[in-house]
């Protein structure tokens, strides 16, 4: 079938609209309908060239939700009409990550950034003009429609919103994991988040319902922090050095019990930096992205090692996605999780452009395309 699509098709570019064409579905995949799509740093990251993009054309997205068009041949578990959220992050469930509770390590999550299928660097579902096109983390929900792979796909209740469930598909699992799982922020403790965009502003809040005593949100754009003190944040600030000395204040001069550093393209004074604020023994956790060739960092190694503080990654902010995000959900349906607060702007395909335009600016938490019906 033919389905329209935003590619890259050169770099550093822009997505622009094309007419595609997308393969049916074979075993283990379904065909989905998209109708929201969260506009992530990340795939701006591929337009920039700060993450190489592996193939070109690319059709990005990756932060999405939709309803199934159509199953694949010998596929179980789905069914059409059912409304499924993606996980950018495959799950297989068999490998050695998967058996020991890090779903988000999964094996064939080393095969995200080829654009292909999990199981086959030159196997595609999409192509324009007899040319094969990337998806990315093999989604590409800037799409209409796509073609994905079953272990890519979690089905959810269908009385939840779409457009506020394709959050849980990055975003929200990202920021709230990052402060809940690989910080393990607890009751009492004091926590700096560094950047309040879409994975900043969901640390804010996994801070905060784990306990944090103090939670001081760190952007330089007046708008992000003023919604960062409406969705759990004690402080804000325009600047680390700032909000480094808050901490210290009500830390006999120690510092954060953990920073966790969420900006939108990172550099390696913010790794300094996000260091530098905590105290000894306390946590700096980085989930933003910056350029792929840059592997320096601006760090203290005497307070490192002396102060016995730990630098800490943390990839899809160390989630189950199989449990996480119905739980997420759940969550927001009892209104414990604030989802709808997120959304700042509603674009349709045609305006991706103006999105990523508008969240370079800092004007959105998170922009959403939403597909026409």
């Amino acid at each position: 079938m033919l389905t329209r699509g935003a590619v890259l098709q050169g770099v550093p570019g822009n997505y622009e609209v094309v007419e595609l064409e997308l393969d049916d579905p074979r075993p283990g995949e379904i065909q989905v309908k998209m109708v929201a799509s969260g506009l992530c740093h990340s795939d701006d990251h591929f337009a920039t060239g700060d993450q190489q993009a592996p193939i070109l054309p690319f059709a990005g997205g990756h932060e999405g939700a939709g309803i199934v068009a159509a199953v694949g041949p010998q596929t179980t578990g789905f069914a059409e009409g059912d409304h499924v959220v993606f996980s950018f992050l495959p799950v297989c469930g068999r490998c050695w990550f998967c058996s020991h509770d890090m779903q988000n390590l999964c094996d064939l999550g080393a095969s995200i950034g080829t654009g292909a299928r999990f199981d086959d660097p030159t196997s595609f579902r999409l192509s324009l003009d007899g040319r094969p096109v990337g998806q990315m983390a093999g989604l590409s929900t800037f799409c209409e429609y796509t073609t994905v792979a079953t272990k890519s796909a979690i089905k959810i209740d269908p009385s939840i919103p779409l457009e506020v469930a394709c959050l849980t598909g990055c975003g929200v699992g990202t920021g709230w994991g990052a402060a809940v799982n690989s910080a393990q922020v607890r009751p009492g403790q004091i926590v700096i988040v560094m950047g309040v965009g879409g994975i900043g502003i969901n640390a804010v809040q996994g801070a905060a319902h784990a306990g944090a005593d103090v939670v001081i949100a760190v952007d330089p754009v007046q708008f992000k922090r003023e919604s960062a003190m409406k969705l759990g944040a004690t402080h804000a600030v325009s600047d680390i050095g700032e909000a480094t000395e808050l901490a210290r204040s009500m830390s006999n001069g120690q510092g954060a019990d953990a920073s966790i550093v969420t900006v939108g393209v990172v550099k390696s004074k913010h790794v300094g930096e996000g260091l530098a604020a905590i105290r000894k023994g306390g946590v700096c956790v980085l989930t933003g992205l910056g350029d792929t060739f840059v592997r320096d960092g601006d760090i203290n190694l005497h307070e490192l090692t002396l102060y016995q503080k730990r630098l800490q990654g943390s990839l899809f902010g160390a989630s189950a996605p199989i449990a996480d995000i119905p739980a997420q959900l759940e969550m927001y349906r009892r209104g414990t999780l604030a989802l709808d607060e997120l959304i700042t702007t509603r674009y349709t395909l045609d305006d991706i452009a103006k999105g990523y335009d508008d969240m370079r600016a800092g004007h959105n938490l998170r922009g959403v395309i939403i597909h026409t019906p």
